[in-house]
């Protein structure tokens, strides 16, 4: 019933840093989560409120969301809960930015004050069997991107859509509390990526006078239980 529970279904919060760059003055918090572990009652030992949907929603919210509350614990002191916003989004304390994503069976968030960091975007994918990445190309990558494939084996296109996939997520997480406006997989692209897991992109239309087409942002990406994890800061 305190702010230290933590339910059957999670295993150990972490605070280890999976990302090739460590980001001076953020936190990130994760841990593992089995949705068959979940029980009834967690939410409320948690004092998180409850979701509905299936246990697998249930239970990579909740831990998210206990993710978010260390995560926001070590920052700023207080243990709170990001709550839902209008637009989905999780809102966020005054003077803190942050994002939260969960996987297959893995939960993160990231925390950081203002006063460093504009913008963060984490996100985490199941990297694409080639069948499904082929399918899903033209959803996700622009003409350049597509051309960009060519000569690349049927797994190194894959782990390419996939890649692009995340780190698209993590751009629109980062920029979209900034601009409050919605922009999709089109709206931008991945100019580039190296072995040691940096990647740099690129707006293709107008998010305001901060953000007009052709400004680049910094990402960066890695592998975390089996999975494909990416990550967009914007400094202050």
């Amino acid at each position: 019933m305190t702010d230290l529970y933590l339910p059957a279904c999670c295993s150990p919060l972490s605070d280890h840093w999976p990302l090739p760059q460590a980001l001076p003055a953020v936190q990130l918090i994760s841990t593992g989560f089995d949705a068959t572990r979940l029980d009834a009652e967690d939410f409320a030992r948690c004092a998180i409120p409850a979701v509905t949907g299936v246990a697998k929603r249930q239970a990579e919210f909740l831990a998210g969301r206990l993710c978010a509350r260390e995560a926001l614990r070590r920052v700023t002191g207080r243990a709170a809960v990001p709550a839902i916003g209008a637009d989905r989004a999780p809102q966020w304390p005054a003077g803190v930015v942050g994002s939260i994503t969960h996987g297959s069976g893995w939960a993160g968030a990231l925390v950081a004050q203002d006063s460093h960091w504009r913008g963060l975007g984490l996100d985490v994918e199941q990297p694409l069997p080639p069948a499904r990445a082929e399918r899903l190309a033209g959803e996700i990558l622009t003409a350049a991107e597509l051309r960009a494939l060519q000569g690349l084996s049927p797994e190194q296109r894959a782990w390419r859509v996939s890649l692009t996939f995340s780190l698209k997520e993590s751009l629109f997480k980062a920029l979209y509390p900034l601009v409050l406006r919605r922009f999709y997989f089109h709206d931008a692209e991945l100019l580039g990526c190296v072995e040691d897991g940096g990647a740099r992109l690129r707006l293709l239309l107008d998010l305001g006078a901060d953000w007009p087409a052709g400004s680049e942002l910094d990402g960066q990406f890695g592998e975390c239980d089996g999975q494909l994890l990416s990550l967009v800061s914007i400094p202050r």
